[in-house]
C-alpha cells in the first residue's frame, strides 16, 4: 500500500501512530528480499566448486566469472537506488526479486560439463541482479527509519541481506556432501525467490513522500564525502563481498582443499560477518561511526598482515583463522561506514541552521540519494580483490602478493579517516552519527 504521511522522527507518530510497527514490519521482509538476493549475487562462489576438470575451466578462469557477478552487481546499484522513488519501495522490491528468476533458472538450464564459457559467463553477469537488491533495500529503509535508529535498521537489513552470501554455501555444502549437483542448488533457490515476490507483494509499503530528486543527486555527486565514504566503503564491503566470492577458490588453489573441504570453511567467515554488521552499527551508533571505521582499520590490517604470513608458511589453520577474523571486522566496519552516511548529511543540516523535521529531511534527501553512489563503489571493491587474487596467482602462484597489496590499502583507508573525520580540535556531532561528539575538522566540506 501507499503511505500518504511518514513523519519518523516526530515521537508521537513513531510509538503511538503505528510508525515504528510499520518500519519493522517492512524491514523484516526487505531483509528477506534482499537476503535472496545476496545469494543468488554469490551464486557462482558455489558453482564454481562444482566445476571439476571436466569442465574445462582453470582457477583464473574461475576468478574471472565470479568477478564478472561482482561488476554487473556494483554497475546496478546506482538504478536501483533511484528505482525506489520511481516505483515506490514496496513496487520495486517486487520488480528487484521477480528479476532474480532470470539468474537462477538461466543457470540451471545450462549448469554441465560441456557448456561453453561464455555461456557460464553470460549466466554470472546476470546474476549481478542480485547485487543491486542492497542499494534499493538500503534507500527504502533509510527513508522509514529516524536518525537515531539508522545505525541498527540498516545495519540489521544489510546484515539480514549479506548473511544471503553463507546461507548459499552451506546449501552448497549440504548438496556436495550429499554428492548432489549444481541443479540441486538452483532448484532450492527458485522457490524461495518466488516467496520473496510474494512476501514483498503482500506485506511491504511505498512511502509516497520519497521522491527522485535530481537536485539531491547533483548535491551527493558533488559533495566530497560521497566519494571519500564510497572509498572507505570500499575497504569495508568491498572486502567482505570479495573475500565471500573468493575464499572457497583460494582454499582449492593455495592450499590444494578438495570442493567438499573448501566448502566446509568457505561460509564461516561470510556468516560471521554478516552477522556482526547490526553490532557495527549499534557501536557507531554510541560511540560515533568514525571512530569504530578507525579501529576497525586498524584491526582489518593487523589481520591481514597475519594472511600474508600464514600464506608465506603455507599454514592453513593460520590463514583460515586470520581470514575469519578478518571477515568479521569487514562486518563490524560495514555498519559503521553504513552509519556514518545519514549522520554526514545531518550534520550538514544542521550548519545551514536548520533543525528539527527540516534538518531530517534534508539529511534523507542527500543520504538517500548519496547510499546508491557509495553501495556502487563499494562492491566494486569486491571486483578488485577478485581481479587482484587472479593476477597474484597467475603471476607469483599465490595469493600473497594481492594480500600485500591489500594490506597496504587499509593502511590508506586509517588514515583518510583519521585525517577527515577525527583530525583536528573542533568538538562537534558530524560523521560519527547523531548524539554523539567526536573530534572532526573538515577541511574541504562543511559537515
Amino acid at each position: 500500500m501507499w503511505i500518504e504521511r511518514w513523519e519518523p522522527e516526530d515521537e508521537r507518530f513513531w510509538k503511538e501512530e503505528g510508525g515504528e510497527r510499520v518500519a519493522r514490519r517492512n524491514l523484516a521482509f526487505s531483509v528477506l528480499s534482499e537476503h535472496i538476493g545476496f545469494s543468488v549475487w554469490s551464486l557462482w562462489s558455489v558453482m564454481v566448486l562444482f566445476m571439476g576438470p571436466e569442465y574445462g575451466i582453470d582457477p583464473a578462469g574461475k576468478f574471472f566469472l565470479v568477478s564478472m557477478a561482482t561488476l554487473v552487481g556494483a554497475v546496478v546499484r546506482v538504478p536501483y537506488t533511484f528505482a525506489v522513488a520511481r516505483f515506490g519501495g514496496r513496487n520495486w522490491t517486487v520488480i528487484a526479486a521477480s528479476l532474480l528468476l532470470l539468474p537462477t533458472v538461466a543457470a540451471f538450464l545450462v549448469m554441465e560439463p560441456g557448456t561453453s564459457y561464455t555461456t557460464f559467463m553470460v549466466c554470472a553477469l546476470l546474476t549481478g541482479v542480485g547485487g543491486g537488491n542492497f542499494a534499493s533495500s538500503m534507500t527504502n529503509i533509510n527513508s522509514f527509519f529516524p536518525l537515531r535508529e539508522k545505525g541498527w535498521a540498516l545495519g540489521l537489513n544489510a546484515g539480514g541481506g549479506n548473511i544471503g552470501v553463507p546461507v548459499v554455501q552451506l546449501v552448497g555444502l549440504a548438496v556436495i556432501g550429499a554428492s548432489g549437483g549444481p541443479r540441486v542448488v538452483l532448484g532450492i533457490y527458485i522457490p524461495l525467490v518466488l516467496v520473496s515476490v510474494f512476501c514483498a507483494a503482500r506485506y511491504m509499503d511505498s512511502i509516497s513522500s520519497v521522491r527522485n530528486d535530481t537536485g539531491a543527486v547533483r548535491a551527493a555527486v558533488r559533495d566530497a564525502h560521497t566519494w571519500i565514504m564510497a572509498f572507505l566503503y570500499v575497504g569495508t564491503f568491498g572486502s567482505f563481498i570479495g573475500y565471500s566470492f573468493a575464499f572457497g577458490l583460494v582454499l582449492q588453489t593455495q592450499f590444494g582443499r578438495t570442493p567438499l573441504e573448501a566448502a566446509q570453511l568457505t561460509f564461516i567467515g561470510p556468516l560471521l560477518g554478516s552477522l556482526i554488521r547490526p553490532v557495527g552499527g549499534r557501536l557507531a551508533d554510541r560511540h560515533g561511526g568514525a571512530r569504530i571505521t578507525l579501529a576497525n582499520f586498524a584491526a582489518m590490517g593487523a589481520a591481514t598482515g597475519v594472511v600474508v604470513i600464514a600464506s608465506v608458511k603455507e599454514s592453513l589453520p593460520l590463514f583460515v583463522g586470520a581470514f575469519i577474523a578478518l571477515f568479521v571486522l569487514t562486518g563490524l566496519g560495514n555498519g559503521s561506514t553504513y552509519k556514518m552516511i545519514p549522520g554526514i548529511f545531518q550534520a550538514k543540516a544542521e550548519r545551514k541552521g536548520l533543525a528539527g523535521e527540516e534538518a531530517a529531511a534534508y539529511g534523507r534527501r542527500l543520504s538517500g540519494a548519496a547510499m546508491g553512489l557509495i553501495g556502487a563503489v563499494g562492491a566494486l571493491g569486491g571486483l578488485g580483490i577478485n581481479l587482484a587474487l587472479r593476477q597474484s596467482f597467475q603471476t607469483v602462484g599465490s595469493g600473497t602478493g594481492a594480500f600485500v597489496a591489500f594490506l597496504g590499502f587499509y593502511a590508506v583507508c586509517s588514515g583518510v579517516t583519521w585525517a577527515v573525520y577525527l583530525r583536528g580540535k573542533a568538538v562537534r556531532r558530524t560523521a560519527a552519527g547523531a548524539g554523539t561528539d567526536v573530534k572532526s575538522q573538515l577541511s574541504y566540506a562543511e559537515v
